[in-house]
């Protein structure tokens, strides 16, 4: 019976706050998988690595899950890459944080932690199940020049780690085709799991009283994006399709209001520094100062009041493993235009509870933007059908899934080692 969990995620916490660099849908995960094995009796270590000193080296995260702030490298924000060169510090001091403590299982995420894992099994005598929420691979793919593209190291490793680890999750049959295609993984070991939603959180509220609590005038029509501000999110296509919106229906421009949260001020991330620049640049070039704001980063407990609030959440991703902000939207009632891309194309079904658009295409997401703000009512329909579809993603249920996998995981590693 599964009674201790050992959850790697050591280049971001948990508890750090959404929309800001590394953060965003891998951290709501291990977060609200590690409450609900928490409620179950199951205790869960998650390990990160400490970027503040002043941060307290173990935090509560439920009533039997801790976050423990590992030291590797200086305490600071900085970037994977360097991160990479500390892993052994990191594995090492986990060890030293963790004696005499002993786990029935690792669960991984994103390839670093992953690294990690491979390290201490031998040492922990347990298996480990490898979650990567990104890959690589896909995001060289969508990559528009060098400075978005992932190191040919990161791809090794993720290769690596593929053959290495004792099960792989993936999010959709989508991930779990791209496991195989691109990294030649042994697909016996593949279990496909998607990720929760918390349906008590995320949940409908009447949009006045969301928008009276943002400040969001009662007749305007908000558009929303949620997310990380990097080049792979899409935002700059958000913006040319309001330019055509705005063109095309200038009478509609005054009932509307486009909300983007996420970013931060930490100035070690270029990219995400280069990219908010580049959008308040294309902002302004586009004539859109009056329509769109960027808020940064909102915490999670805020994010129902947008969602709810809104007209249509837009997420216009050149790539995406999942889309956690799919579901949480329409967990609240909101309808999801989005790319047709990764994720998104298992999240979204296609005029039943949001839109798929081809990815990059500013006129095919226009031409949905406008459907929706000019009737009301096929919005209250998608919202309905939303609300209905997304109870299948509640926590309890991935837990459900994810126990089973991880007490045949173990099974299967003591099997082997007799």
């Amino acid at each position: 019976m599964l009674q201790r969990i050992a959850m790697l995620s050591v280049h971001t916490s948990p508890l750090a706050t959404l929309g800001g660099k590394e953060a965003g849908g891998m951290n709501v995960y291990i977060r609200e998988l590690s409450r609900e094995f928490s409620r179950r009796g199951v205790e869960v270590d998650v390990f990160t690595r400490s970027s503040r000193p002043d941060t307290p080296r173990f935090q509560e995260l439920a009533p039997r899950s801790q976050v423990a702030q590992i030291i590797a490298g200086p305490e600071s924000s900085i970037g994977t890459d360097q991160i990479y060169r500390h892993l052994d510090e990191f594995a090492l001091n986990t060890l030293v944080a963790t004696a005499p403590r002993q786990y029935d299982i690792m669960f991984s995420h994103y390839w670093l932690s992953g690294l990690v894992a491979m390290q201490l099994r031998p040492r922990w005598r347990i298996p480990f199940v490898q979650m990567f929420h990104t890959l690589a691979e896909m995001k060289n793919r969508v990559a528009q020049n060098e400075l978005e593209r992932a190191s040919v190291q990161r791809v090794n490793c993720e290769g690596a780690i593929m053959h290495q680890a004792d099960r792989l999750i993936a999010a959709t049959p989508i991930e779990r085709d791209q496991f195989i295609q691109l990294y030649n993984a042994p697909a016996q070991r593949i279990a496909i799991v998607p990720p929760g939603v918390d349906l008590a959180r995320f949940k409908p509220m009447p949009k006045a009283e969301a928008r009276q609590h943002l400040g969001v005038p009662p007749e305007h029509n908000m558009l929303l994006f949620v997310g990380r501000i990097q080049p792979l999110k899409g935002i700059d296509t958000l913006l040319r399709a309001l330019a055509i919106v705005k063109a095309r229906e200038p009478q509609l421009e005054k009932d509307i209001c486009v909300a983007i949260i996420g970013g931060d001020n930490d100035s070690s991330s270029k990219i995400e520094q280069n990219e908010l620049a580049r959008l308040n640049s294309l902002r302004s070039e586009l004539g859109l100062e009056e329509l769109v704001t960027f808020l940064g980063a909102k915490d999670q407990d805020s994010l129902p009041y947008y969602y709810s609030a809104a007209a249509m959440v837009i997420m216009p991703s050149h790539y995406e493993s999942f889309g956690m902000v799919a579901i949480e939207a329409m967990a609240c009632g909101t309808p999801v235009i989005a790319s047709d891309v990764g994720g998104l194309s298992f999240s979204i079904e296609d005029g039943f509870n949001g839109y798929l658009v081809p990815g990059r295409n500013p006129e095919a997401l226009a031409k949905k933007i406008i459907l929706l703000i000019k009737y009301p009512l096929l919005r209250e329909q998608l919202s309905e059908q939303a609300k209905s579809w997304v109870k299948r993603f509640s926590w309890a249920n991935v837990a459900d899934e994810l126990t089973e996998v991880f007490e045949g995981t173990i099974a299967n590693y003591y099997d082997m080692a007799k």
